[in-house]
């Protein structure tokens, strides 16, 4: 094994044994139940709170995905992170104090569709299951995504093998995940959203001063095509709106807006926000940076590059020292893996409350919930790996359907389920359904508009959203207001909210 690699696995090892303490920390520090398990107990302060959202949503996009999208079509790019600042700052704001109130008022929930149910007293079960089979269902895929990226990583940058890299990351996921639950998911977030940053703020400024500067790396980008340095080149108005509309996935994304869930206090938000908000936003700078030094990079290099989006990647392996670059590969897999946590635990949490208890044992005390919890990780885990199996698998491609599907179908129903008290349950039921219909019809129905796909032409979230909103508001309209008693738990929200 050559020096390199041997400085990189000493890293890289190194980080691993973290992750797992802080596992093992988690488990002898949180309570054994369900609440404890499921949410921490809901004790998260702001701190870990905002970079275990981050952490959670960024996934190793912001690392590989991000970088490759400036490096590959320039400053346009730009147009994909206003959005996603726009749409993460309004969810702190709109999303974040209301539901750590309502989930507490509706029944102290502990899940999303535990949540739904209890808001609008769906006797039927309707709202818990149908939200519940979009959760497992997406999520579960989702999750293959993830390990796919993870052993991508170590195919390409230690030399071993796909299916080797796959089960380390894996591993190690689940056995912090396992035994520690949601807390050790937030304090593992909240480790790798601050080696994140690190990464992103390191590699760009060793970058720009490798390459002589910002001017430097400007005029360079200029004489390889000026059109890299126009935010309009090649864009429409459809194909702005496209990329912005990103930022409204934020709303229903189950693994972010948990954390919101189990936030200390609803005081403890506004600290949140600010810390999360900073976070972001350097972040995105931080990986939209790398993107567009490593395009001057490259052609001062003259280097030969495939993958645009591996450019951080290069910058690791030619700029730093073999221990540094496995501190900033592990920055990689802590964006993949703090993703992969969090998607594994709102599974088993649906699972366990959603489906087991719902309809296997309704009186299961706290302990064997939280047993069916950590069984329920394991099981996700290993379906998840036989998706992921094959290298070259397309699950990749379903990760914007289902941050679209999401937020489609659960984005307006949070919302208006947080501000609107004359919502009632057909109308959340109409709202879920119709959101989730569209982006399916609109991404894989055989219909194109000015000779594209839908889907390449308007982001399917976008058409979701706006009929899902509208079904919300037409039937729950046209099916008589809520019953008293659900605008009642309404009224307490808003009363312990302006406490």
């Amino acid at each position: 094994m050559n020096g390199v690699s041997s400085g990189v696995l000493i890293s890289l090892g190194a980080y691993f044994l973290v992750m797992i303490g802080i596992g093992v920390y988690a488990y002898f520090k949180q309570a054994n139940d369900t609440e404890g398990y499921m949410l921490g107990g809901r004790s998260l302060g702001p701190a870990v709170t905002a970079l275990s959202a981050g952490a959670s949503d960024m996934s190793g996009w912001l690392l590989l995905g991000l970088p490759g999208y400036m490096y590959a079509d320039g400053v346009v790019s730009i147009w994909i992170a206003l959005g996603l600042t726009i749409g993460a700052l309004l969810n702190y704001i709109i999303v974040a104090p209301r539901l750590r109130v309502y989930t507490e008022v509706a029944g102290n929930a502990i899940t999303l569709p535990d949540y739904f149910a209890n808001r609008f007293e769906d006797k039927s079960h309707m709202l818990r299951v149908i939200s519940a089979v979009v959760i497992i269902l997406f999520f579960t895929v989702y999750t293959a995504a993830s390990l796919v990226g993870g052993g991508k990583l170590f195919e390409s940058s230690l030399n071993l093998s796909y299916s080797t890299g796959l089960w380390v990351t894996a591993s190690v996921v689940v056995a912090y995940t396992l035994f520690g639950g949601f807390l050790a998911v937030s304090m593992t977030d909240f480790v790798q959203g601050i080696i994140m940053l690190f990464a992103l703020v390191i590699v760009p400024i060793v970058a720009f001063t490798d390459l002589g500067g910002v001017s430097a790396v400007t005029d360079s980008v200029r004489s390889i095509d000026p059109s890299l340095l126009n935010i309009t080149s090649g864009m429409t108005f459809i194909s702005i709106v496209s990329l912005m509309a990103w930022g409204l996935g934020y709303f229903g994304q189950p693994h972010i807006i948990v954390r919101f869930m189990a936030i200390r206090s609803v005081k403890d938000v506004p600290a949140a926000r600010n810390i999360g908000m900073s976070w972001m936003i350097v972040s995105l700078i931080g990986s939209l940076a790398t993107g567009f030094a490593g395009r001057a990079y490259v052609q001062k290099t003259s280097m030969i590059l495939d993958d645009p989006e591996t450019i951080f990647l290069v910058f690791t392996q030619f700029l730093f020292h073999p221990l540094v670059a496995g501190f900033l590969l592990a920055a990689i897999l802590a964006a993949i893996m703090s993703t992969i946590s969090s998607q594994l635990l709102v599974v088993s949490s649906s699972l366990t409350k959603d489906v087991y208890k719902l309809f296997f044992d309704k009186d299961a005390p706290e302990a064997r919930q939280v047993l069916v919890g950590r069984i329920s990780v394991v099981l996700v885990a290993v379906v998840s790996i036989m998706l992921a199996s094959d290298p070259d698998s397309s699950v990749l491609t379903l990760v914007s359907n289902a941050w679209a599907g999401f937020g489609a179908a659960f984005g307006p129903l949070v919302i208006f389920s947080l501000i609107w008290r004359g919502m009632n349950r057909n109308g959340a039921v109409a709202g879920m359904v119709i959101g989730a219909l569209t982006v399916i019809l609109w991404i894989y129905g055989p219909f194109e508009m000015n000779g594209m796909a839908l889907n390449s032409w308007l982001y399917a979230i976008v058409p979701g959203f706006i009929l899902s909103t509208i079904a919300i508001f037409a039937v729950s309209i046209m099916t008589g207001g809520p019953k008293p008693s659900v605008t009642a738990k309404f009224k307490e929200m808003e009363m312990n909210l302006n406490k």
